[in-house]
């Protein structure tokens, strides 16, 4: 049996380094898009307007039950068939926001309703409209309720983005199957890129932490 090969390891580093700069670049940009998505349809979802929660019942239908892999082909095979011809790396932040938004959807509609009820009537009965009871009243409350949802939802699409592999994007996991297929050293590269992935996330739950400490 061989040994564990330590040089392999060390001369993926550079390459798995820049794979995981472009792994926080995608997750930045998808996330920054799925909050003002997924913010804005969870508002409708407590909202009056019954067509456009129709849809957003249906958005978020579709996203729970299909996997991310199949939701990534569809962006991917289907941008360009309507006009919209993006790079790699944009499709990719387009099908993580798509599939991340409708999590925050739902994370916001259940943030916003759990707040007691008697808030809003309180609200109306002052003169406030009902997007205004929402925005000014239930969204600042429910803020710190939906702090450790929405940092889920961030981890789970930075995990989500090794997936943007199977559309050749050289994010992290892409960087260490190249290396595998170069040097065929699978458990190295493997056992290497779950290193990167939990210091990454490990970090990110340390600054969700303080964020939650702050809203306390």
């Amino acid at each position: 049996m061989g040994g564990f090969d330590w040089g392999a390891v060390w001369y993926a580093v550079p390459f798995m380094l820049r794979g995981a700069l472009v792994t926080l670049e995608i997750s930045f940009w998808a996330m920054a898009l799925a909050s003002l998505v997924g913010v804005t349809l969870g508002l409708i979802s407590v909202s009056d307007l019954r067509t456009l929660k129709a849809f957003v019942r249906a958005y978020v239908y579709f996203v729970r039950g299909t996997p991310a892999l199949v939701q990534i082909f569809l962006v991917y095979f289907a941008l360009p068939r309507v006009g919209f011809e993006l790079s790699s790396f944009w499709s990719g932040v387009v099908a993580l926001a798509f599939n991340s938004a409708g999590f925050i959807a739902e994370i916001v509609r259940a943030g916003l309703q759990s707040i007691d009820v008697g808030q809003t009537e309180a609200a109306l009965s002052i003169g406030m409209t009902t997007r205004q009871s929402i925005v000014h009243i239930l969204l600042p409350q429910s803020l710190r309720r939906i702090t450790p949802p929405m940092t889920n939802e961030v981890i789970t699409l930075i995990k989500n983005s090794s997936l943007l592999s199977v559309i050749s994007i050289t994010e992290l996991t892409r960087s260490a199957q190249l290396i595998i297929a170069e040097r065929f050293v699978p458990f190295e590269l493997y056992a290497a890129l779950a290193v990167y992935y939990l210091v990454m996330i490990s970090i990110l739950s340390r600054a969700s932490e303080y964020v939650e400490r702050r809203l306390a």
